[in-house]
């Protein structure tokens, strides 16, 4: 069965296989690198008018955030393993189908789980990580505030995927772009203040954040019930769960969101490390900024390129072609190479200037967070190497695979390495940045082997009819 062209676009399918990547790849980078540029401007504006324990708030406040949103989201990655491959066979229904289950099941979550538990247990969490009062007193309100609002943001991610997935990056991007304008102006506004609107600091990077995916969100919604995209809400199949569904975005998902779970509890575990050191406030000032922001220049490139290897190679799979897909998760990792090549030149040669920007000028946050930037120049090749091989095992459904390999490098070996030093001798924070880079060696390696394997090839993907 072939799908109309006026609905899926076939190149990705058919015809040269570099452009078919590449289509899907520059419009992600260049959303996630905008959005990277919010990031690094709101730890700016902090870092000037809060100080370094502002940007360590943030840094630690979107550690923990991520560990749940990661989480919840991966029901998305179920969503886009069956969307790439209905949209592959050309079988629009289940496509529909599958991104209204996906929207409700994640907005259930949100509402009922994600903003009660996350009100609740905030303090604990920033507990958890070694917050020191003053950077605490900072994270709390930030953290409580985007617990409660995350369902703007939470629907924005379940249409960008869905889109990307069906072969459609471009409306994501312009979506993308528009949300990140409007939550940098509030963001300034909030941050800063403005005539009769009060300075609120920390808070106002959180406020603006939850405005701004809020309204996006909302066009969204209207869009998908409307139609007029590639994806849209179904017709005439009833507006309740459908469970074959949901079992299957579970089936497809839950690996990737422990995964997601497993990765983000380790770099919260991690925090906890740089917490101990002598100088603490500023290694996680340093980290948030060189680790969360500048290294975001490389790891939202890569998540791209990631998205793009996984649509590409689950829809050729679903069209009968293992051999195009197998090939263009190898040409997105070419492509990533590139990217951090060119960032990894930046954090070698000027990194005092690069952390310059965020009001970084302390003599001890200079110096740890230029020893920092050294090793991740380096990561950034062994990241963007497992995160587009990734996609290609997760695109393909093999969800299980990047789980088990990242529970092994990004958990076992940097905080075993971590544990080992602290208990032998004094852990400084040289030691955690090695740490570091080992697991992303050892997660690149293992992500490449994997795949090599091509036991994806044999994985089933499909929904029973709507009952009635």
């Amino acid at each position: 069965m072939t799908a109309p062209a006026s609905r899926y676009d076939r190149s990705l399918v058919e015809g040269p296989l570099r452009p078919a990547v590449w289509k899907l790849a520059w419009p992600t980078m260049l959303t996630n690198i905008i959005g990277g540029l919010q990031g690094i401007v709101d730890h700016a504006l902090v870092g000037h008018l809060v100080g370094f324990r502002g940007n360590a708030a943030i840094g630690v406040s979107w550690q923990i955030i991520l560990i749940v949103i990661i989480f919840i989201t991966s029901l998305f990655t179920g969503m886009s393993v069956l969307v790439a491959r209905f949209t592959g066979a050309g079988e629009e229904a289940k496509v529909d189908r599958t991104v209204y289950q996906a929207f409700l099941t994640a907005i259930g979550l949100s509402v009922l789980v994600m903003a009660p538990l996350g009100y609740v247990l905030s303090p604990t969490l920033l507990d958890l990580v070694n917050a020191t009062p003053e950077v605490k007193a900072e994270a709390l309100p930030f953290l409580r505030i985007m617990f409660l609002f995350s369902s703007g943001m939470l629907v924005f991610f379940m249409l960008g995927g869905a889109l990307r997935s069906a072969g459609d990056a471009r409306t994501p991007m312009v979506l993308g772009i528009v949300m990140t304008v409007l939550n940098l102006v509030l963001n300034v506004v909030l941050i800063r203040g403005l005539g009769p609107i009060p300075a609120f600091g920390t808070t106002g990077s959180a406020m603006g954040t939850v405005l701004a995916s809020g309204a996006v969100s909302l066009y969204a919604i209207v869009k998908l019930w409307r139609g007029g995209w590639v994806v849209s809400f179904p017709r005439g199949q009833g507006w309740g769960p459908d469970w074959a569904i949901i079992r299957a975005l579970f089936r497809f998902g839950l690996p990737t969101g422990f995964q997601g779970l497993a990765m983000n509890l380790g770099g919260l575990l991690m925090l906890a490390f740089i917490g101990s050191l002598a100088q603490s406030a500023e290694a996680q000032a340093a980290f948030a900024v060189s680790y969360s922001q500048l290294f975001s220049l490389i790891t939202w490139t890569s998540v791209g390129l990631m998205g793009a290897a996984a649509a590409v190679a689950g829809q050729n799979l679903g069209a009968g072609q293992p051999e195009r897909a197998e090939a263009a998760v190898h040409v997105a990792a070419w492509f990533g190479l590139g990217v951090a090549a060119a960032v990894g030149i930046l954090f070698l040669v000027v990194p005092d200037r690069l952390l310059a920007v965020f009001g970084m000028n302390d003599p001890a946050v200079v110096e740890i967070g230029s020893q920092l930037l050294r090793v991740l120049s380096l990561s950034g090749l062994l990241v963007t190497v497992a995160l587009t091989y990734t996609g290609g095992l997760q695109g393909t459904g093999d969800t299980r695979s990047p789980l088990y390999i990242s529970i092994i490098s990004q958990v076992i070996v940097p905080l075993g390495i971590c544990f080992v030093i602290q208990r032998t001798g004094t852990l400084q924070p040289m030691h955690i940045w090695l740490a570091i880079l080992t697991g992303h060696a050892t997660r690149a390696g293992l992500s490449v082997f994997r795949f090599r394997q091509g036991l994806w090839r044999g994985i089933q993907v499909d929904i029973a009819p709507r009952a009635g």
